[in-house]
């Protein structure tokens, strides 16, 4: 139940000028990057989900939510990130949330997020 969203990101032109090419894109899964990552970043987290259940059988899908969340030095970086990998995504996914944009108190850092839901073959 593992959504392709590495893989359609690192395809993108647009999400890999921001975040970096190949192994090095600056994509992370668990909700958790690198300590001492260059920014923008973006990561990405299943937090909820729920296999298409028959009668007569195994499922032969997921359907996942994904949220993810951008970091960055300025607004307009993560706001750039997280556009672009909307762009990437929506083909196949849908957008279901748009969250909120924050700034951290501490590391004055700013974040994006956003859900999305995702039909995943088995």
């Amino acid at each position: 139940m593992t959504p392709p969203i590495f893989q359609l990101c690192s395809q993108a032109m647009a999400v890999t000028e921001l975040l970096g090419a190949g192994a090095s894109l600056r994509l992370y899964s668990f909700g958790e990057a690198p300590e001492g990552v260059a920014k923008p970043y973006a990561v990405w987290q299943v937090v909820n989900g729920d296999p298409e259940n028959y009668l007569a059988g195994r499922p032969d899908a997921d359907n996942v939510t994904l949220q993810v969340d951008v970091y960055g030095t300025t607004g307009t970086s993560v706001r750039q990130v997280r556009d672009a990998i909307r762009d990437a995504i929506e083909l196949s996914a849908y957008v279901t949330r748009w969250g909120g944009e924050t700034r951290d108190s501490t590391t004055k850092n700013y974040r994006a997020s956003f859900d999305v839901d995702w039909w995943v073959q088995r």
